[in-house]
């Protein structure tokens, strides 16, 4: 494809998808609180990866975190060994010889009915009429679930796992599609059948993301240990150079953060390593939070790339005085902070592309939306200065926008993966081999964008460029100062050298824990009041086991709730818009 007579278009394409659920252990006891990582594993994880199988000519970047690696690594050993320690998996192979008691009766009620109804439940008649059920019993009263039979409880069990199968899973596995045939009266050995297929699909989710890697197909990426918001460990203060009037915590600083950082990146890169074989070459940050400070502890560390929301970008390059009105003029090219050490390169992520992925295609037709995005990219080439070749950086959530799609993306990931690896203009390729030069040979006269040059990179994520969502609200700065507090305690403890090594190792993996980013994300009155209650009991709670571990009294403080909550929000809160307000233009 040329434009007016020139030289043949081209335009690389950088597509991350990023994986993520935080910690849901309790260390007391090792059980799961929530059941969101197996129920994505066998989901997104595994569509997302029968995608790439099946379209060999398409290349992504894919970035797993620590701390959900852990808990696939977890899963799997439960099964191995026959140690179920998550409640609603461990119920759906319990046999039934006694009646569920009232506590697993709760349980199964709370939450097999927690998905979008529109693309999850009420495709299936079946599943949708014990919905039904449920919401004439509830109208009765809470005494009136005590009447409902084990073996409607027991359907709901097996048909809220045959719904969080992922599709690409239904149409392959006879087992499912038998028993959504079916539809009721699921006896023990399909619920056990059910179960073992989880559990098999879990054993082989890591060693066949590892085989996409090693075909070249996929480069896996990483991000510090538990997911921190790593700018505001380092310093509270970032949060103001993109919103300077912000309300800070009461705490100066959190203690100690640079080293938190460092070791909770230490720890990501030796990890990946030892599942993967080799070490990860980039950093999403956590929120593609980033800062001149988490820059060069990146360098420090020998990390190559990371990457940021565009916002981010225009930011940094208003801040130094540049215009940064039309995007193909910025917006399509890595840049690298200058300073007197080289910093990774960072590649930032078109927002309005991304945010059509993660809010809009959903309500499209599947291929009218895949036309649209690649029509958009070739836009994209057609306005960039004469000879250069763009680089536009697709950058979103891998996991909780699918049950918004119908067949949970199915076929919109199709549509897009067979445009894309062999488009004329559009080229997938990977962070690292773009940094490397192994892309596709550029048509003549073409060169490669170059590596811009930043003066100075204003702290920011890619939620609006800024860290709003994170800390400025009295319900997040109280989170933080609680936060800094059991810090203070953590230090004061760890010096002393009562702690045995064990007891010391624990207790900095709670910490770890603690310090995860997503807690203050859902401290808002944004997001739907249930989600927000589950998040705040197991962020209060992970802050009191730490005490127990250090041998403290828990705070009277970690009793009383942090924040309420409000109504539904847009993607369950579980994701956010890059802009609130409505992107910039990116073309």
């Amino acid at each position: 494809m040329t434009v007016d007579g020139q030289q043949p278009l081209r335009l690389d394409l950088v597509l991350v998808w990023h994986m993520h659920q935080p910690d849901y252990r309790g260390y007391a006891d090792g059980e799961f609180r929530l059941p969101w990582v197996y129920l994505h594993a066998i989901k997104d994880y595994t569509d997302m990866a029968w995608h790439l199988e099946h379209h060999p000519g398409m290349r992504a970047v894919v970035n797993f975190t620590p701390v959900l690696l852990d808990q696939i690594e977890d899963y799997a050993d439960q099964f191995a060994t026959g140690t179920i320690r998550d409640p609603l998996l461990r119920l759906l192979a319990q046999g039934e010889e006694r009646p569920l008691n009232s506590d697993e009766r709760m349980l199964i009620l709370a939450s097999c009915f927690h998905a979008n109804h529109e693309r999850i439940i009420h495709p299936f008649p079946p599943y949708k009429a014990l919905h039904e059920i449920l919401v004439r019993i509830e109208a009765q009263g809470p005494e009136a679930a005590a009447y409902v039979s084990d073996q409607y409880l027991h359907d709901a069990l097996t048909w809220y796992h045959l719904c969080w199968t992922g599709e690409t899973v239904r149409r392959e596995s006879e087992l499912v599609t038998r028993l959504m045939a079916k539809g009721a009266q699921f006896v023990h050995a399909e619920r056990v059948a059910l179960f073992e297929l989880i559990g098999a699909l879990l054993r082989d989710l890591i060693p066949r993301w590892s085989r996409l890697a090693l075909r070249g197909q996929v480069e896996l990426s990483t991000t510090p240990e538990h997911h921190p918001l790593a700018p505001l460990l380092l310093r509270f203060a970032s949060a103001r150079e993109a919103t300077p009037a912000m309300k800070l915590p009461e705490a100066p600083e959190y203690p100690g953060g640079g080293g938190r950082v460092a070791a909770q990146l230490e720890t990501a890169v030796r990890e990946h390593a030892r599942r993967f074989g080799t070490p990860a070459t980039g950093v999403w940050p956590a929120e593609g939070a980033v800062s001149s400070d988490l820059l060069a502890l990146f360098a420090e560390h020998g990390i190559r790339w990371t990457a940021s929301g565009g916002q981010v970008l225009r930011n940094s390059l208003l801040a130094a005085g540049v215009a940064a009105n039309g995007a193909a003029r910025w917006l399509y090219r890595p840049y690298r902070l200058q300073g007197p050490a080289p910093e990774p390169v960072c590649f930032f992520r078109d927002d309005r592309l991304s945010d059509y992925i993660g809010f809009e295609y959903a309500r499209w037709n599947n291929d009218d939306a895949a036309a649209n995005l690649v029509a958009e990219l070739v836009t994209i080439a057609r306005a960039t200065p004469a000879g250069e070749v763009p680089v536009v950086s697709v950058i979103l959530d891998g996991e909780n926008c699918w049950e918004y799609y119908p067949y949970n993306g199915y076929f919109f990931v199709s549509a897009l993966y067979r445009a894309l690896e062999s488009h004329p203009v559009v080229r997938p390729t990977t962070c690292r081999d773009w940094l490397d030069g192994r892309v596709d040979p550029y048509p003549a006269g073409r060169i490669a964008a170059s590596i811009g040059a930043l003066d100075r990179l204003t702290a920011g994520s890619w939620v609006g460029g800024n860290f709003t969502t994170w800390i400025g609200s009295p319900e997040k700065n109280h989170a933080w100062d609680l936060l800094c507090a059991a810090k203070q305690s953590f230090d004061l403890v760890a010096g002393s050298g009562r702690l045995s090594a064990e007891r010391l190792r624990l207790a900095t993996r709670q910490l770890a824990t603690c310090e995860a980013s997503d807690w203050c994300w859902w401290f808002s009155d944004a997001n739907p009041a249930v989600s927000v209650a589950a998040f705040d009991r197991l962020f209060r709670g992970n802050l009191a086991h730490l005490h127990v571990l250090l041998d403290l009294p828990v705070p009277a403080a970690l009793s009383q709730p942090i924040c309420r909550g409000g109504e539904l929000a847009e993607g369950s809160g579980a994701m956010r818009r890059a802009s609130e307000g409505g992107e910039f233009d990116a073309r």
